[in-house]
């Protein structure tokens, strides 16, 4: 699987090397949008059909649900700073998406609250078990 390859030319009259990299080859089955085909024609066996949120309107990397406010992070900024604690960004956006309503749109605040504290649980357990693996550390996650 290649998802990337680089060209390199030389034009004869100037002798200058051109370089054009090349797009979009196909990952195939590795792709995510086939995955949310295979997972959907699945769930369609069980009578029940495959929900995406709105990411753009629930902005999950940028709401807090203890305060209730949107802010804007910077791509480099991997953790959300709760005062007393630290959560991993990814991990809470993804809390936050767990908990939207049913229109798929907002955040249900009040069901964040109920299930937060058993989500930091078992998040420190998580982000302590991979910092003592002997696995390489995720550096996109900060840690």
């Amino acid at each position: 699987m290649q998802a990337r390859a680089k060209e390199t030319t030389i034009n004869e009259k100037t002798g200058n090397y051109n370089k054009k990299k090349r797009f979009g080859k196909s990952i195939a089955n590795k792709a995510p949008s086939m995955l949310l085909t295979i997972l959907d024609n699945k769930l369609k066996f069980q009578d029940t059909k495959l929900k995406k949120v709105d990411t753009y309107s629930v902005k999950a990397s940028q709401y807090n649900h203890v305060t209730n406010e949107y802010n804007k992070k910077e791509l480099g900024q991997r953790w959300n700073d709760f005062g007393d604690f630290k959560i991993q960004r990814d991990l809470y956006s993804a809390f936050l998406i767990m908990n939207v309503n049913e229109d798929l749109k907002t955040i249900n605040r009040e069901l964040c609250f109920r299930k937060f504290g058993n989500f930091k649980e078992l998040h420190d357990l998580e982000i302590n078990r991979i910092k003592s693996s002997d696995n390489e550390l995720i550096s996109s996650m900060g840690i």
